[in-house]
């Protein structure tokens, strides 16, 4: 029986997928090819950090909360209780120097401490242990309490934010469950440890193969692959298409990728990360994909064209490395 792993994500009939291509390939056709062609030239993130502003959101949350401690680490926090807020509010106690968070579903490590702004008293806290905290992003933290997205969108890695949270951004669940007053402002001390990529950055590649498939990119990066008419390779087959200048990948690292595998015979997309939270479990997904990524620089995009077998169609996936996942957190 044919290897479903890879279809998982994406049910519905042939038809429908073979349809949901045709719309797909013409959008992606209409994309810049020229940039394939070329070696050495440079494939960078979004430039919607250029554009971020994270001024103008205080409304005097600044100066009614106080925070000690290095970011990272659990905040000594003291707020000047009762604290009432009529719109959602934010500012930067520390701004750190790293990658900004530019999508929303950039991979990043945050911890954070919630406080009741009426009372002043801590209701929940995350671990603050680096090694041990999966990575997030912000739409994984907006699920919970929609106003964190406003909070947290274009923040730097190594920022400390303060942030008051009006009820409805909150949400009346979040109040009932931490034992807070429906009226309660819930003030947040957010830590961004760390962010990854949100696509392959670095160099172009040139590669010479013939008859394998052309990868196009959108402006985020997703990816849109070109299937060639002819029959896939009988072996497997590895190519580099954005060299990254980041650590090199290890087979005891769970590396945290974007991906979109393609069926080469019907050329439909099986599945993709895109527009959803990046992975850490490749190897789960298609072992010998991640076996293919050992040794590959982060920031690197990767071209795995896995041949027929019995158990499964051939298949073009391309791979995005947006980082290594803590050492602890890859476990399901």
């Amino acid at each position: 029986m044919r290897d479903r792993r890879l279809l998982r994500a994406n049910p519905g009939t042939r038809r429908n997928r073979l349809e949901r291509v045709r719309k797909t390939s013409a959008v992606l056709a209409s994309l810049s090819l020229a940039a394939l062609a070329l070696t050495g030239c440079s494939v960078t993130a979004s430039s919607a950090d250029a554009s971020c502003d994270r001024s103008g959101h205080d409304n005097g949350i600044g100066e009614a909360v106080s925070v000690e401690g290095e970011v990272g680490s659990m905040p000594e926090v003291d707020i000047y209780a009762p604290l009432r807020l009529t719109e959602t509010s934010y500012t930067d106690v520390v701004t750190g120097d790293g990658r900004a968070v530019v999508d929303s579903t950039q991979p990043i490590i945050a911890q954070l401490s919630i406080y009741s702004g009426e009372t002043g008293e801590q209701v929940f806290t995350t671990s603050y242990d680096a090694d041990n905290t999966r990575a997030s992003s912000i739409d994984s933290w907006a699920a919970q309490a929609p106003g964190l997205k406003e909070v947290l969108e274009c923040a730097t890695a190594g920022t400390r934010v303060v942030a008051g949270l009006t009820p409805e951004d909150f949400g009346e669940n979040n109040l009932k469950g931490f034992g807070m007053a429906e009226d309660d402002t819930a003030v947040f001390v957010v830590d961004v440890v760390d962010a990854f990529h949100s696509r392959a950055e670095g160099s172009l590649q040139f590669n010479d193969a013939q008859g394998m498939p052309t990868v196009v990119r959108a402006p985020d990066g997703t990816p849109g692959v070109i299937i060639p008419d002819g029959p896939a390779p009988e072996e497997q087959v590895v190519q580099t298409l954005i060299l990254g200048d980041g650590e090199k990948v290890t087979k005891d690292d769970a590396p945290l990728v974007h991906f979109t595998a393609v069926d080469w015979e019907d050329k439909s997309v099986l599945q993709s990360s895109w527009g959803q939270q990046a992975t850490d479990q490749m190897a789960q997904i298609a072992a010998p994909v991640a076996e293919a990524l050992v040794g590959r620089p982060v920031g690197s995009q990767v071209l795995v064209v896995l041949p027929k077998t019995e158990n499964s169609a051939a298949m073009a996936i391309v791979v995005d490395i947006l980082g290594i996942a803590p050492a602890s957190s890859s476990a399901p």
